[in-house]
């Protein structure tokens, strides 16, 4: 039998349209199919806990679906370059075959494997790999709305590749077990909703795909609505690679209405990591240098840190935020519209410096992604390339009866499930507040005021 080829898995846990899997099976060599949980090559940018909730079933998903194909997955842990020499030395593999990824630590990950082998890199994760695009002076692109013109001179995308029908294995090395690696929680299970809510692996993401192709053409008219699924709810699926965004083009883009601003998200993926390849530390520094010199509060300070841990726990007095923040801590998700809106309220009412907020949806969203929730964050903070203005101050009061947000305020603070529209949306200024829901923790003007101050030592 010829030397096995390694099929490195890493943010692609699936087994359509996977672009490094179907070249390995046309060599018609036996492959290894390996996953190794590498916590030491991103660093401090390790998976959080509510990404290793979804990893671990999304893995068991991936082995049940190669296993009906003759494979198996084999586990390991370490850093990628190391594990990839072991297994080489181990099986006699010449080659490993993997898709593509673009945050740093896996570019530094890539080059330190083709140090010492063979590597095939694949794309297929996001529609066109970053670097496709040029600009008509041969840059890339900063601007999200000419990226996008650009990109959908090249849709729609190459039809998705379909799934092997079997796959060669050899003799294949030891496995980890999934259970040892402890990426579910147990003392606290904070998990229970998200268990509730979610069929992470491909299967689950056909299966939120086929509930959403009848929504997809009134998605515009839709997805700023919290109180109703308006949303495709597909984005910790793309994140993890369980379905190719080719795919969604191509079930999507026909459905006609305003399905075109879906398919504009989808794109928006696209951007953001066109963003992090040329600023590799867009989640940990301001676009815009000027907006270094932004007083943010003192994380050090007693009163700030309480302040953030309220805002955490969906204690702030401001019912849409704080519902937000509860329906993220229980199923690892947030509406959109209300991502923008909390993210705004930690930055501009709270003067709380947007990277405290960024490091907390990485550990808390199952579809936290290092380009996405960086360039989002920068977006709503106004340090991005392409980003809001600072002086743009959501009101989140306004903004919860714009979109008729009462039941979803009903459904997750419950201490004001009993109250009507429109005191729902601002019970303390009714005078409505119950004493089990906590008081304003600033008043919006007196906040708006204090954030447009601060600008203006970043105008000066």
């Amino acid at each position: 039998m010829s030397k096995p080829i390694i099929l490195w898995f890493r943010r692609d846990l699936r087994l359509s349209d996977h672009a490094a899997l179907n070249a390995a099976v046309q060599t018609g060599r036996p492959i290894i199919a390996l996953y190794i949980l590498d916590d030491v090559t991103p660093k401090h940018r390790k998976m959080g806990a509510a990404s290793r909730w979804w990893l671990h079933h999304s893995l068991m998903s991936l082995d049940e679906s190669l296993q009906k194909l003759g494979s198996k997955l084999i586990l390991r842990r370490g850093e990628s370059a190391r594990i990839l020499e072991q297994i080489t030395q181990e099986t006699g593999a010449d080659a490993v075959y993997a898709m593509h990824h673009y945050e740093p630590w896996w570019r530094n990950a890539e080059k330190a494997v083709r140090e010492k082998m063979t590597l095939h890199l694949f794309d297929g994760n996001y529609l066109l790999p970053p670097a496709t695009l040029k600009t008509g002076s041969g840059g890339s692109y900063k601007i999200y709305t000419p990226f996008w013109k650009a990109l959908r001179e090249h849709m729609p995308p190459p039809p998705p590749l379909s799934a092997p029908d079997a796959i060669i294995t050899p003799s294949l090395p030891q496995s980890d077990i999934l259970e040892d690696w402890e990426l579910l929680p147990k003392k606290p299970n904070w998990a229970g909703g998200m268990a509730s809510k979610w069929q992470p692996g491909e299967q689950g993401a056909a299966h939120c795909s086929r509930l959403f192709v009848d929504k997809a053409a009134y998605y515009d008219e839709q997805r700023n609505i919290p109180s109703i699924t308006g949303t495709s709810e597909l984005s910790a699926h793309l994140h993890f690679g369980e379905v190719s965004p080719a795919t969604l083009w191509h079930i999507f883009a026909g459905a006609g209405g305003s399905v075109e601003v879906f398919l504009k998200e989808i794109v928006w993926r696209d951007y953001a990591q066109n963003v992090i390849t040329q600023y590799p530390k867009y989640g940990s520094e301001n676009a815009r240098d000027r907006f270094d010199a932004l007083p943010w509060r003192d994380m050090n300070d007693e009163t700030v840190k309480a302040d953030f841990t309220a805002w955490t726990q969906g204690r702030t007095g401001y019912p849409i935020v704080d519902a937000g923040m509860r329906e993220l801590w229980a199923t690892g998700i947030m509406h959109n519209r209300v991502r923008m809106i909390a993210g705004s309220f930690l930055i501009k009412h709270l003067l709380i410096d947007w990277r405290h907020g960024e490091r907390w949806f990485w550990d808390t969203l199952v579809d936290a992604d290092y380009a996405s929730n960086a360039v989002n964050w920068q977006w709503v903070a106004g340090t991005g390339i392409d980003s809001n203005m600072f002086v743009r101050i959501m009101a989140p009061l306004s903004q919860s009866e714009k979109f008729d947000a009462g039941d979803y305020i009903r459904k997750w603070v419950p201490e004001l499930a009993g109250l009507d529209d429109p005191y729902i949306h601002d019970p303390e200024e009714y005078g409505m507040t119950p004493k089990s829901y906590v008081r304003k923790i600033i008043g919006h003007r007196d906040a708006r005021m204090r954030a447009l101050e601060a600008y203006q030592i970043v105008k000066s």
